[in-house]
């Protein structure tokens, strides 16, 4: 957990901010993802159907390897001191840049991109996150996340 004085966050702008830890990207995750969000598209969910694609297997879906960015975002820990509540506020960009074959791992690279204080202790940070492949030079995913922090003044 990376923890820091408000006023010193522009301190780390263009830094790496954390790693995560590499996550499995199971068929039973795929699956259920597709059931969460009506998605069964047979790249994801028909094994035998996936063999004749590029990949030759299934892959995870692009809003499943996105969705894990808060749990990876968690995990780093990166975060203003006395912060009261922090939530998602959004995206600017998220590029997909290769598929997640079935049993890959991946994990997120944080860079803090920006800091903006907004008022009455709300800091938005900009996180660039490169969502790595363990064993891949190219990455699944570049995406500019935000998070804003409610923080104790």
């Amino acid at each position: 957990m990376n923890i820091v004085p408000a006023n010193e966050l522009e301190k780390y702008i263009g830094q790496e901010t954390g790693v995560s830890n590499w996550i499995e990207i199971t068929q039973e995750r795929i699956n259920q993802f597709a059931e969460a969000t009506n998605d069964h598209q047979f790249i994801h969910v028909d094994e035998e159907m996936a063999k004749a694609t590029p990949w030759g297997t299934t892959i995870a879906h692009g809003y499943l390897t996105l969705s894990l960015v808060s749990f990876m975002s968690a995990e780093v820990g990166f975060m203003p001191e006395k912060v009261q509540m922090a939530v998602n506020y959004g995206v600017d960009k998220v590029r997909f840049m290769e598929a997640v074959p079935v049993n890959s791992k991946i994990r997120g690279r944080f860079v803090l991109s920006d800091v903006q204080y907004k008022k009455n202790g709300r800091w938005l940070l900009k996180s660039t996150i490169t969502i790595e492949i363990e064993g891949k030079e190219k990455p699944a995913a570049v995406v500019e996340a935000l998070s804003l922090y409610i923080v104790q003044e």
